[in-house]
């Protein structure tokens, strides 16, 4: 399995990109964010890669955050969601997006993203959502429930960015340490993406 790849990139177009390491050029399925965070082409850059193998092809994935690349693994853990869907969604959401649009229930954010209807953004949330089930955590739409579970330090905001962030597979015990001194009047979407940066960089 192909943990990372870190070379020379040699072409990118609309959610590809093409790594060239050791004389042998990698193309990637990305997404749109992912390849807006990449240097310019003939500069080095790394990517953290997922491969997919099928009966008639095999497809390798990278994306320039883990965070990124956990979203699409369980994306593509969901019956009816493939690469290409997955791409799509998170080409159009960023990490912390898409798991405060799961955490709300908010189908509609999803079917922004090109090849997700409503039934199939239904059934991402409805099967994403159980992580949150697992743990013991409300959905958004239960803040205050939600809070008393937490620290007494925690705000509406903070419940809802930890319940969040649950979709993404992170305990509370394992986020709160990261939302020490994070400024609990910033939006929810902000503190889940100050967290991750948190954790990202340790």
């Amino acid at each position: 399995m192909i943990y990372s790849l870190n070379g020379t990139i040699i072409h990118t177009e609309p959610t590809i990109v093409v790594i060239e390491c050791g004389g042998v050029g990698y193309k990637c399925l990305t997404t749109m964010n992912t390849i807006r965070s990449l240097p310019r082409i003939g500069e080095q850059a790394m990517v953290y890669t997922h491969m997919i193998v099928r009966e008639d092809a095999i497809e390798l994935c990278g994306f320039s955050e883990k965070d990124e690349l956990n979203c699409f693994k369980l994306l593509t853990s969901i019956s009816g969601v493939g690469a290409k869907v997955a791409v799509a969604i998170l080409s159009e959401l960023r990490p912390e997006q898409l798991a405060l649009a799961i955490s709300l229930g908010d189908s509609k954010t999803l079917t922004r993203a090109s090849g997700v209807g409503n039934k199939l953004a239904q059934r991402i949330i409805l099967e994403l959502k159980d992580k949150l089930k697992k743990l013991g955590i409300s959905s958004g739409s239960d803040k205050n429930a939600a809070a008393a579970d937490l620290s007494v330090q925690s705000t509406g905001n903070i419940s809802q960015a930890v319940a969040a962030l649950a979709v993404l597979g992170y305990s509370p015990d394992e986020v709160m340490p990261f939302m020490n001194g994070i400024d609990t009047t910033l939006p929810v979407e902000k503190i889940i993406a100050q967290t991750l940066k948190a954790i990202g960089s340790k």
